[in-house]
């Protein structure tokens, strides 16, 4: 007997429409040949106002795309629902698999996309990178901060490039990564996500994580790399007291001069396909509402055509958290019409633009500008002509040697050596040595790492002692002191020849804070808990005494600082960070990574980053030494540089002309290493207050003993423009400092005159 279905009028009204449309055009936007703005012109009209909407909101995985025990799709009825319109895309979609059972996964999603939405408009899978691919079997790299400290661009590009081509293979298409923000509070849980203090640091960072996750642009239509979404625009992370969701204040000539440019060059010289709005606002403009940022500043002033995604539930926050819409139908207006496409999780929000546009048809022209921009993004990475993932292909380029290799060699360019006293270090792994490694930050494997790294030679005692936090993920609370266990590891030291006391943070004291519910800003820089008492106490038995600094955000460290015989600040490394400490400590390799942020002294001191106005360092504080406890761009090296004969072509500049910086860097030691070499300028006299100096150039150069190399740099007119007194770009005449050294505090220096007359 043959089953009759009985089609609902919808569903027929939709049929007839369908084959009313032209055949020309209804094959037009499937035609490969054509560009990718013929194809979105030819698509667009097909969609009714409910399936555009769809294309304008991304929903999470987790309410409800998982597996089965078989690891076959498994929908929600919500989003069986959703899908019959399709979607722009979902965030994480198998990010708890392998990378295999991912891709076959994610392979399977997409079919169902496709199939199961009229004109077969594939969805974007979205996920993050803070240390590598944010999902399961990827390789894990050190945070962001991490590459700050390495000083080292090319590097950057190689790592995101192994996070494009990892994310890709596992069936991915966008990342809500990296972050052009500039972190200069240390109370911020968000610190290690990006990359320092410093515009210039900043822009060359971003700007090559970008090309290097998006395949230079190129990778993303050959299907090989996915886009990026450079975040948070803008002023993110100076939140006012540190805290996330506060208000931001930052001066409108800063925004322009500092703020700003990290983006500029994500648009512009890197071509990110994706902007995430801020969280905040900025100067009281709610940033999702604010069309003069988004589509003023984005849009007209930087020609950026690809698409804004609000953060996650932003634009409904407009109404019932930033307060500055009536209603949550006015709130969706206010995004749209600054310039927001896509509406990150919300389940309202967007949702109520089909009805809206009933008592406002105009309001489809937005719709329509929005969607246009998804929709280019979606042809541009190749999915309507290549959805899939071929699966032969991922087990070998996921978690590849190089790219573990490559993992390796950016912990040893990333780790800090901020203090050698007597030169203790590198450790002689040939010498019969005891080893303590002690304190809250010992991990399992920290042990077994050591020993990979040492030799036979060398014998190892491990204790964790304590913890930090009871581990909480939402809210943790610091524990009590365990004398007790502070005791125990007094006594290994007492019996070992020395100690490594791994010391600073974790992943409970330093991450995002939502709200009451999460937390993860603090009040005060100091270490946790007891850190301090057992550094001191180490030190106490006598014997010396090693701190391996982790962390993810800035520390007040004066007890390490003054106790510690040698210091290694290594922030948040790889999977191999543990190995990777101990053959820097053992001298397989010369630390030379540099401090991406300023380290103060205290709480007290911020606002502290190294370029503020020079008037900011008239004065120090009443009973505390002046200056930071290190500065930004310091590092230590097991070799010793020696800078001379710096020059400049000329004393002279004009605004048609540039100058050729050139300084000789030795080698004077016997120990092979690399050294950042950093150029920073000072404008002596300004019509506006001037920074203390800015960084403006550097280079990593590597240097056998003995060995010189001369250093070249660039000073062009550009360097030297700043927002003056009417609020526009100015270059003007004047003298101008040039510093080249070691760090933001350590250099030679010249001069030079600018002449505009």
């Amino acid at each position: 007997m043959n089953k009759i279905v009985l089609l609902p009028l919808v569903f027929l009204s939709l049929f007839f429409q369908v084959n009313c449309q032209s055949k020309k055009s209804y094959v037009k936007y499937k035609d490969a040949s054509l560009s990718v703005d013929e194809r979105v012109e030819a698509l667009l009209p097909l969609l009714s106002l409910e399936e555009k909407v769809a294309q304008m909101r991304i929903f999470h995985a987790n309410i409800g795309v998982e597996a089965d025990i078989k690891g076959n799709l498994k929908l929600s009825d919500k989003v069986v629902e959703k899908l019959k319109l399709g979607t722009a895309g979902i965030k994480n979609p198998g990010e708890h698999m392998d990378a295999v059972a991912a891709a076959k996964f994610n392979n399977a999603l997409q079919k169902y996309i496709i199939e199961n939405n009229r004109w077969g408009i594939p969805g974007l899978f979205v996920t993050e990178s803070y240390n590598g691919v944010d999902a399961e079997g990827c390789t894990k790299f050190g945070r962001p901060i991490n590459s700050a400290a390495s000083f080292n661009p090319d590097l950057v590009y190689k790592i995101w490039d192994v996070v494009g081509k990892e994310a890709r293979l596992r069936g991915m298409h966008m990342c809500h990564s990296p972050e052009a923000d500039l972190v200069r509070d240390p109370r911020f849980g968000r610190m290690s996500e990006a990359f320092g203090e410093d515009t210039y640091l900043t822009t060359q960072m971003v700007t090559n994580a970008i090309k290097g996750v998006q395949g230079n642009y190129e990778g993303l239509g050959k299907g090989t790399h996915i886009g990026a979404v450079a975040k948070h625009f803008a002023g993110y992370g100076q939140v006012l007291g540190g805290s996330n969701f506060a208000a931001i204040e930052i001066s409108e000539r800063t925004l322009i001069d500092e703020i700003y440019p990290p983006f500029e060059a994500a648009v512009k010289d890197a071509k990110t396909l994706g902007v995430m709005a801020s969280h905040g606002d900025l100067n009281g403009i709610a940033s999702h509402g604010n069309p003069e940022l988004l589509t003023g500043v984005l849009r007209d002033q930087w020609g950026f055509d690809g698409y804004v995604v609000s953060d996650s539930n932003d634009i409904a926050r407009l109404y019932y958290f930033m307060k500055v819409a009536e209603t949550p139908e006015a709130a969706a207006l206010m995004g749209l019409e600054a310039g927001i496409d896509i509406d990150l999780y919300a389940e309202d929000s967007y949702a109520y633009l089909p009805e809206m546009v009933k008592k406002n048809p105009e309001i489809e022209k937005l719709i329509d500008r929005s969607v246009r921009r998804v929709l280019r993004t979606k042809f541009i990475l190749g999915l309507f002509d290549n959805p899939y993932i071929k699966i032969s292909e991922v087990e070998k380029g996921v978690r590849a040697k190089s790219s573990l290799d490559l993992a390796k060699e950016s912990d040893l360019e990333s780790i800090i050596l901020l203090k050698n006293e007597n030169n203790i270090l590198p450790l002689d792994k040939n010498k019969p040595t005891k080893i303590a490694l002690l304190g809250p930050l010992v991990k399992p494997s920290t042990k077994k790492m050591f020993e990979t790294a040492a030799s036979s030679n060398v014998s190892f005692i491990a204790e964790k002692g304590f913890d930090l936090t009871d581990g909480k993920g939402g809210a943790p609370n610091l524990l009590e002191r365990d004398p007790v266990a502070i005791e125990k590891m007094v006594d290994m030291a007492k019996n070992a020849d020395l100690s490594i006391v791994f010391v600073g943070g974790d992943e409970y004291t330093a991450k995002e804070a939502f709200f009451n519910s999460a937390l993860g800003d603090r009040a005060s820089i100091d270490p946790v808990g007891a850190q301090d008492e057992l550094v001191e106490k180490l030190k106490a038995t006598g014997k010396p005494v090693i701190v391996v600094l982790k962390h993810r955000r800035t520390l007040s460290i004066n007890v390490f600082s003054e106790q510690g015989d040698a210091i290694l600040d290594t922030w948040d490394l790889s999977e191999f960070g543990d190995e990777s400490t101990a053959r820097i400590i053992f001298g397989d390799a010369s630390p030379s990574g540099k401090l991406p942020v300023t380290v103060p002294r205290t709480i007290g001191q911020i606002p502290f980053h190294y370029s503020m106005k020079e008037i900011n360092y008239k004065k120090g504080y009443l009973f505390l030494k002046d200056g930071p406890l290190y500065p930004f761009g310091f590092g230590l090296s097991y070799a010793k540089f020696k800078y001379s004969n710096l020059k400049l072509s000329s004393n002279d500049m004009t605004p048609n002309s540039e100058i050729e910086v050139t300084v000789e860097v030795k080698n004077t030691s016997n120990v092979k290493a690399k050294e950042v070499v950093q150029m920073y300028i000072k404008d002596e006299i300004g019509s506006v207050t001037r920074p203390d100096k800015e960084l403006k150039a550097f280079e990593k150069i590597e240097l056998n003993p003995g060995e010189s190399k001369v250093v070249k740099f660039k000073i062009h007119p550009k360097m030297l423009e700043f927002t003056g007194l009417k609020m526009e770009k100015v270059l003007e005449a004047g003298d101008y400092t040039v510093m080249v050294g070691t760090s933001s505090q350590e250099y030679l220096k010249t001069s030079f005159k600018l002449k505009t007359n």
